[in-house]
């Protein structure tokens, strides 16, 4: 579960289906979902299913197994989420983890379909990932420590031991990049700092991960100095 206020200054909540898969197709249910409340805990009236009775006026999106992190796309305010795939106890394959691209009142599929299937009046992710890479966070880059990294979504991988750098145009990612990976372990939450400066967690006593010496710890990803110019030669006249 995660909880972010979006910039509407509405707050979203990210549920799982609590291992009972058909939920997350339940309008009645709120797990499998994405919530949207207000500040104060009541319901917007703008919700997408705020005036029907077969449905929890909570739901924002409905048919997500396990979303992670979430956090909105700087100038479009798109709402773009990681999300965890099947597990073996499941029978439906391993990998399809997602990032995904949330709008009001859309059913990701889940359990209907999953990795890259695909079924009318359901979303397919934006991004799939198999072998599973287990994403566990959201971030927009907006700072200028790393010109290079503006606007681009970070999320950090928990099997995956690395954090993932998504360059997008507008809805579409047009490039991928491996940070760190292998490094750290598992990595959890990944977030700008006020210096502008990238930082990260890890999650390796958790009893899945191999703790090393000192973790977990909160880590910062600083950009290079350049190097120094090379000494000119004198020459003789």
């Amino acid at each position: 579960m995660r909880a972010r206020f979006g910039p509407d200054g509405k707050l979203y909540v990210t549920t799982g289906d609590s291992t009972d898969w058909d939920l997350a197709q339940d309008l009645t249910s709120l797990a499998g979902k994405v919530l949207r409340l207000n500040d104060d805990g009541s319901v917007p009236k703008d919700n997408p299913f705020a005036s029907r009775k077969d449905a929890r006026p909570e739901i924002w999106t409905y048919g997500n197994r396990n979303p992670q992190g979430i956090a909105w796309q700087p100038g479009s305010g798109l709402a773009f989420e990681t999300e965890h795939g099947p597990s073996s106890f499941e029978g439906k394959g391993s990998g399809g983890d997602e990032v995904n691209i949330l709008e009001a009142g859309k059913n990701y599929g889940w359990p209907v379909i999953h990795h890259t299937e695909t079924r009318e009046g359901m979303v397919s992710p934006l991004l799939e990932y198999s072998p599973a890479c287990a994403p566990a966070s959201a971030m927009f880059y907006t700072a200028s420590a790393f010109p290079a990294f503006k606007g681009n979504f970070f999320f950090g991988c928990l099997r995956g031991q690395r954090i993932i750098r998504v360059e997008l145009d507008g809805r579409k990612a047009v490039r991928q990049e491996d940070l760190v990976s292998g490094k750290f372990g598992r990595i959890r939450d990944v977030a700008q700092g006020p210096d502008g400066f990238v930082y990260f967690t890890t999650s390796n006593q958790d009893g899945r991960g191999r703790p090393a010496e000192g973790d977990d710890r909160i880590l910062r990803l600083v950009p290079a100095k350049p190097a120094p110019p090379e000494k000119q030669e004198k020459k003789n006249g």
